[in-house]
């Protein structure tokens, strides 16, 4: 549905992105996760038809987004961060505006349909200046929507909501996510877990990583972790006995009977601590796996710490 080869945009001397490649299948909802400045709006208003890159190429369902830039944006509903709403128009007029130029005919159950989904129906003739932000990002996402596109681009859809208006745009990406491919671009980590199925990280212009959650944790260089409650013994005899296993390479007391067990990557040495804390006549209370969160590999990948194999 969209495939990405190359892609390279300078302003000036500065390279906003630099060899961005990747790819987005029919129906998936990929996470565009980086830091501010690190090239997610370049790429996303190349994607666009907004602005040509450099060098490379890019084609959206099928059309080339440079030489074919008409039939690329009949095929892509696009909310950008900052979208331009007529603050004087009501929703519905608004949105007939958008149909209208968009060229479509048959307007009026679209609208309908769309403002049902975006959840502005109760809306329909309130002045756009009087909604509020969580509203107005609804009307962004509906004339995204209006021309029933094959694929969604979300530019940092939820900046700027309170956390109740957040959820409710993300409820939204969801339900929009099993009937049309999505870009979302954002910098919060939580978005990502909650929304997308793949994630691809992109930090000072380049792609660092892209995968699944789990695939990238297993990709990372370093270290795996294990949760333990261990009673009948002191935290300094748990310390103490758990270093002294091979590939344990540290040992961290919580709370009550709580321990953090830094592993290396690829050992599973769930049997022998296990094992080692029975032997001395402990209790074990609980034994589970933690994997690298989304926000440790994030932090990873973007300081340059244990990059990808």
């Amino acid at each position: 549905m969209i495939t990405v080869r190359g892609l390279t945009k300078y302003y000036g001397n500065l390279a906003a992105i630099q060899d961005v490649t990747f790819d987005v299948e029919k129906g998936e909802v990929l996470g565009f996760l980086g830091p501010n400045a690190a090239g997610k709006t370049t790429t996303m208003r190349i994607l666009a038809g907004y602005m040509p890159p450099s060098s490379g190429e890019a084609k959206v369902a099928g059309y080339d987004v440079i030489k074919q830039s008409l039939d690329v944006r009949r095929h892509i509903g696009y909310m950008p961060e900052s979208i331009a709403l007529y603050g004087e128009m009501t929703v519905h007029a608004y949105l007939d505006f958008m149909a209208t130029i968009r060229g479509m005919r048959k307007r009026k159950a679209r609208i309908e349909e769309v403002m049902d989904v975006c959840q502005v129906s109760n809306v329909a003739d309130w002045p756009i200046r009087k909604l509020s932000k969580g509203y107005r990002q609804r009307v962004g996402l509906a004339q995204a929507l209006v021309h029933d596109p094959e694929v969604l681009i979300l530019d940092e859809p939820t900046v700027g909501l309170d956390p109740a208006q957040i959820i409710e745009v993300r409820d939204l990406i969801r339900q929009l996510g099993r009937d049309h491919t999505i870009i979302l671009s954002t910098h919060i980590l939580s978005e990502v877990e909650q929304v997308c199925e793949r994630v691809m990280i992109i930090n000072e212009g380049r792609i660092v990583a892209e995968d699944n959650r789990e695939q990238l944790r297993a990709r990372l260089k370093g270290a795996e972790r294990i949760y333990l409650q261990v009673a009948g013994a002191s935290p300094r005899e748990v310390v103490s006995a758990l270093l002294s296993i091979p590939h344990v390479r540290a040992v961290q007391p919580g709370d009550g009977n709580a321990y953090r067990v830094t592993c290396t990557l690829g050992e599973d040495l769930r049997a022998t601590l296990a094992a080692h804390i029975v032997k001395r006549g402990w209790q074990l209370l609980e034994l589970r796996p933690e994997g690298l969160s989304l926000e440790e590999i994030f932090l990873k990948l973007t300081r340059d710490e244990d990059m990808v194999q």
